[in-house]
């Protein structure tokens, strides 16, 4: 936003600046610019809303930027850790970086607490949304980055993902590759289920559509998710499926 734009926005309130200490001191950050963070953490279904609010006071532009902070600090982390060639390190930062990885942290740090979201975003789960914390994850990290620079955003990085970029790097997990998981769970146990899949719907625009798949094991529902490709909808479903088993294994026990 330019200078016009900003001498416009409303003052934080003091219950919001509580919320983004908050939040700031659950992930052991330290921005200066709480409105930048603010921003990070507004979904453009609340910039619409609010009229009051400039256009482009939402998280897309910083996004844009984590997203790139993110795949450098992982790309320097399977570079100086690891001896593997581009097209492996191509394929394991992927795994890192993926929707459903990026969503599992913004949910391991209660993220979705902190968004600023649209009456229609809160009514239809927008706080577990994958797509929608994952994006505020990377939003997240632009804005700490443009507030404390490279060092600090690689820091907030590692402490969140360092060991998840190990056990990738080290071929112990798929990060992500639930569908794979679930097939290999399945063979292990009596009878072999048949799993299919279903893309059951979608909402957005062609351009900026969510998919909604699930996953069946012999024409029983196991799992639904939502994701912005069919195959990210599908992982995600994948994802519950998993996610049920092993809460039966558990109570079995």
């Amino acid at each position: 936003m330019d200078a016009t734009q900003l001498s416009q926005l409303r003052p934080l309130t003091e219950e919001r600046r509580r919320n983004l200490l908050d939040f700031c001191s659950l992930v052991r950050m330290q921005m200066l610019d709480l409105q930048l963070l603010d921003q990070a953490l507004t979904h453009t279904s609340y910039a619409h809303e609010n009229h009051w609010l400039p256009r482009s006071y939402n998280n897309e532009r910083l996004e844009f930027l984590g997203d790139s902070v993110l795949s450098t600090v992982v790309s320097t982390y399977m570079y100086q850790h690891f001896n593997l060639d581009e097209g492996r390190m191509t394929k394991l930062r992927a795994q890192v970086v993926c929707e459903q990885s990026l969503f599992q942290v913004a949910e391991r740090i209660g993220l979705g607490r902190y968004l600023h979201l649209g009456h229609g975003e809160l009514n239809t789960g927008g706080r577990k949304r994958p797509s929608i914390l994952a994006d505020a994850f990377e939003a997240v990290l632009g804005a700490y980055y443009l507030d404390k620079g490279y060092e600090a955003a690689r820091d907030y990085v590692l402490r969140l993902l360092q060991e998840e970029i190990e056990q990738v790097c080290r071929g112990r997990v798929m990060m992500g590759d639930y569908k794979s998981m679930l097939q290999e769970m399945v063979q292990h146990g009596a009878g072999s289920p048949v799993i299919s899949y279903d893309i059951l719907g979608f909402e957005g625009p062609e351009h900026n559509r969510t998919f909604r798949a699930g996953v069946y094991m012999n024409r029983i529902l196991m799992g639904m998710g939502e994701g912005r490709t069919k195959k990210e909808a599908e992982q995600a479903a994948a994802h519950e499926a998993v996610l049920k088993l092993k809460q039966t294994a558990r109570a079995k026990h």
